[in-house]
């Protein structure tokens, strides 16, 4: 039976978001968002008003499209009480092996998930990127377009692995931390931080 969805935050994400429902066969109903220069739609589709207005639709799935980590999880801690959507790309390679993605995360369009990996709750796989077996990838954390992780690497919460960054196997990476697009990073990461270049070094 067809879902309907709420998506929180109309943005570049949102839109991205708003693809992947339709293409599961679900309904999106409409964007909540407190931006003020929105208009009535967005690639056609409603935008419903502020975020404050979820307690308005109690027997929809919601699902925060927002980039930033951070931001994400203010925004699930406002929401009391709903029921959190879970998108995942039709194109996307999600392994059946002892694989858990938790509630409210996102995995785009040809995203790899590969055996034993385990993702948190909120988090964004995006576009292409690759999660390696066992791995683990903390709440609200974000593996950008063309990621790579090899195998058994841990991320922390909020942490955010830009555009083509690559992470060696064995590797872990303490939560609040920032991988600059195109870092490699080959050695354990335990002081949040921005890291960057080849190998990754913390930016001071």
């Amino acid at each position: 039976m067809s879902k309907q969805i709420v998506i929180i935050g109309a943005g570049g994400h949102g839109k991205v978001v708003a693809d992947i429902v339709m293409l599961s066969g679900d309904t999106v109903l409409g964007f909540l968002d407190d931006g003020k220069a929105l208009g009535e739609t967005v690639c056609g589709i409603p935008v419903l008003g502020p975020v404050s207005a979820y307690v308005h639709f109690p027997d929809v799935w919601f699902l925060v499209a927002v980039g930033d980590g951070t931001l994400r999880e203010r925004l699930v801690s406002r929401m009391n009480g709903v029921k959190w959507y879970t998108a995942i790309h039709p194109t996307a390679v999600i392994s059946p092996m002892e694989t858990e993605i938790g509630e409210g995360t996102v995995v785009m369009a040809n995203a790899v998930v590969n055996p034993c990996a385990r993702i948190g709750s909120h988090c964004i796989i995006n576009t292409g990127a690759i999660v390696e077996h066992d791995n683990e990838i903390g709440y609200f954390s974000h593996i950008s377009v063309g990621a790579k992780l090899g195998g058994t690497v841990k991320i922390g919460e909020k942490t955010w692995v830009g555009i083509g960054a690559a992470i060696k196997n064995n590797v872990t990476v303490c939560g609040d931390c920032v991988i600059g697009a195109g870092a490699v990073v080959v050695r354990d990461i335990t002081v949040p931080g921005t890291y960057t270049g080849t190998p990754a070094r913390k930016i001071r």
